[in-house]
């Protein structure tokens, strides 16, 4: 992983001198001369007073070698940590998630990342914003995925993604293939989460503002009550967020937006307690977690003009 001239300029700076390197490497004075000044033109500075009795750090490279030897440290503590978390029998991340995330995402991402990491294991916690808030703020989980209406304070925000209100509906639904308002929905069954709710919240400000009046059929602060009254009542309608039905979309059911610039001020936002020192993994599963709703959410976006 270290190129050969960084190599000889190390054993060269730790030796004193040339030939001293040279037993050390068992490499030729005159290739490791060579490669010292293709260094040195490559940094623009000398980096050795040459000597009849030795070589000698000039400033600069006295400044080289300082970073050169902070780099390897780094590079060996991580590869130190992730052959730890090779070796480690078992290594537990507490992650926490609002309910719908609860429902199918999450659960399936945990799957997934322990195919290729099977020596993780989990801890899910599920709870409503306030809670999830102070859950992170106190260090109390490693890791929390929610929905939120504004910056949160006191917590490390690693990713975010948008995530408007959509309207979920069976694909045959007669509202599939149309634009929908909200006073569309008055004509259906509409079940709805819980009033505390983040989505639930923008959609009552929007029906406020537009004074549409909608009494649902089922309000419930499980998802998959909501998800299970629509699979068995063609007609009815439900709201939730793309990345909520994410794994469930190759199923007769579709997602569609209302085009209403209010119920488009949510994300879904990947939270850290702050400041604190990530472990290999917990680093790994971040970045698996970002990169596959990166992915998964550019192609529904797509698949559905959202």
């Amino acid at each position: 992983m270290i190129s050969s001239e960084v190599r000889f300029f190390l054993a060269v700076a730790s030796s004193g001198s040339l030939s001293a390197a040279s037993e050390q490497l068992f490499v030729a004075v005159s290739a490791i001369s060579r490669k010292i000044q293709r260094l040195e033109e490559q940094v623009g500075a000398p980096l050795f007073e040459r000597h009849a009795r030795g070589m000698v750090l000039t400033e600069a490279g006295q400044i080289f070698e300082n970073h050169l030897r902070k780099s390897l440290l780094n590079i060996e503590q991580a590869m130190a940590e992730i052959k730890g978390l090779k070796a480690v029998r078992r290594t537990a991340l507490r992650v926490a998630c609002s309910n719908g995330l609860a429902f199918s995402l999450l659960p399936q991402l945990m799957a997934r990342f322990r195919q290729q990491n099977p020596a993780v294991t989990f801890v899910l916690t599920v709870a409503d914003s306030k809670t999830l808030a102070r859950l992170v703020r106190n260090g109390e989980c490693d890791l929390a995925l929610q929905f939120s209406l504004h910056p949160e304070q006191g917590v490390d925000v690693l990713a975010s993604w948008a995530a408007p209100v959509l309207l979920l509906m069976h694909s045959d639904h007669p509202l599939a293939n149309q634009q929908v308002a909200l006073t569309d929905l008055c004509q259906y069954p509409v079940c709805l989460p819980e009033p505390s709710t983040t989505i639930r919240q923008l959609f009552d400000i929007c029906c406020q503002m537009s004074g549409t009046f909608i009494e649902p059929v089922l309000t419930c602060d499980n998802f998959a009550a909501l998800f299970n009254f629509l699979q068995v009542s063609p007609r009815a309608v439900s709201i939730c967020s793309q990345f909520t039905v994410l794994p469930l979309l190759q199923q007769p059911i579709t997602i569609k937006s209302f085009g209403v610039d209010q119920l488009s001020q949510r994300t879904l936002q990947l939270q850290l307690p702050p400041g604190r020192q990530r472990s290999a993994a917990l680093q790994l599963f971040v970045e698996f977690v970002s990169d596959t709703l990166n992915q998964e959410d550019s192609a529904v976006r797509r698949r559905y003009a959202l």
